[in-house]
């Protein structure tokens, strides 16, 4: 039996220059003697190539990074060529085009973002995991305007991207959209789960962000003292919407749960314990860490009055956040308060409270769902009363 012949080969269109004098690096895939050949959809100056060699000249950042691209492509047709070997026992230079390119679609930093939007859908449900959907679908909305500003390109493949363009991206965020650095480092941790997530599934050797430091500033964190909490819940309010928030609230401020787990909160999740007591018990979301919670007075009254008004399993009406926080600003301008409040907020409150009646910072962590002890130190804010204490 004859052995089959493959080869793949790197080479510019030199003698098709584009105005700004870059030459297209093109690939040609050749199997037993047939061969087809199609866009890197990279380009480079022809005195930086090695024409022998089929490789960029010099040991430059720019050199290594179409080097890196090119091996990677490489190792890829090698990949779907031994696949399609051992699937039809024969391939041709037009079945491993094809290959490839689907690959390639797959590859797109779009295209990436839409999956990932999938795979939340698919874990919270549509309407719960809507936020979080939002906040990616906002993330790809800055990179896409970013990519057409500064590259002229609407898109970009998850293997073309840099240090050099995250540092760009991070810099096009602070000066042109204004934002303060964590903000902006929010979006950045959003990019990089994206690129973590093509890590996982192979599609990439090389993450960038293996190599940026996602740093946030120190914020001085807020929270409500008890008497605040006290005139939010005692508070008439007129529309049945502002009442539910309020509710919602109030519940979170006693309790520490975020609006996302609020909001997945079953009716089995309040149970009896050993205690004889009742007790909140749910994973979180987030950390996907269990949070065991003692249901407070106040808690219970909310249980109480909304347990049986959802057909469903859940417990309460849910709105977005986006809505959520809306409310509680006028909430907050009804009680006269003056701090920013959003529903975020609330578990601030809650460790602060705790910390007040001396639950010790292992338990509030425990409640909180946190799998840091420091990130409960951020969360829980020591007062000057529970100082002079």
């Amino acid at each position: 039996m004859m052995r089959s012949t493959f080869s793949i080969l790197f080479f510019i269109k030199k003698n098709e220059p584009k105005k700004n004098r870059l030459c297209t690096i093109m690939t040609r895939i050749t199997i037993e003697g047939t061969y087809l050949q199609f866009s890197t959809k990279t380009d480079i100056f022809p005195e930086q190539w090695i024409t022998n060699q089929g490789r960029a000249k010099g040991s430059t950042t720019y050199a290594k990074e179409i080097n890196r691209q090119l091996d990677l492509i490489r190792s890829q047709l090698h990949n779907y060529h031994s696949r399609l070997r051992e699937k039809y026992k024969y391939v041709t230079p037009l079945m491993l085009k094809k290959a490839y390119l689907a690959l390639e679609d797959e590859t797109k930093l779009s295209f990436q973002f839409t999956e990932q939007v999938k795979f939340f859908q698919s874990k919270t449900g549509k309407n719960i995991g809507c936020n979080t959907s939002f906040r990616y679908g906002l993330t790809w909305n800055r990179i896409q305007e970013f990519l057409e500003l500064e590259y002229s390109q609407s898109d970009i493949r998850i293997e073309h991207i840099s240090i050099s363009l995250l540092e760009k991206f991070y810099t096009h965020m602070r000066k042109h959209l204004g934002y303060k650095n964590n903000t902006a480092m929010k979006y950045m941790q959003r990019f990089s789960t994206i690129m973590k997530f093509s890590e996982k599934l192979g599609l990439i050797t090389h993450n960038p962000f293996n190599f940026y430091i996602i740093r946030f500033d120190k914020t001085d964190r807020i929270s409500l003292l008890e008497e605040e909490v006290d005139a939010i819940w005692h508070q008439q309010f007129l529309t049945p919407r502002l009442t539910t928030i309020r509710d919602l609230f109030v519940f979170s401020c006693y309790s520490g749960l975020s609006h996302i787990d609020l909001c997945r909160l079953k009716k089995d999740d309040i149970q009896l314990s050993h205690d004889n007591k009742l007790w909140i018990s749910i994973h979180r979301m987030k950390t996907d860490e269990v949070s065991q919670i003692p249901l407070l007075p106040i808690p219970l009254q909310i249980v109480e009055k909304y347990k049986n008004t959802r057909p469903d399993e859940y417990l309460f009406p849910t709105s977005t956040n986006q809505k959520t926080n809306e409310y509680l600003k006028e909430i907050a301008e009804i009680c006269h308060i003056k701090k920013k409040t959003t529903f975020h907020l609330a578990r601030h409150t809650f460790a602060t409270l705790a910390l007040k009646y001396k639950v010790s910072i292992e338990s509030i962590s425990a409640m909180l769902g946190h799998n840091s002890i420091k990130t409960t130190q951020i969360y829980a804010k020591i007062t000057p009363l529970k100082i002079a204490e």
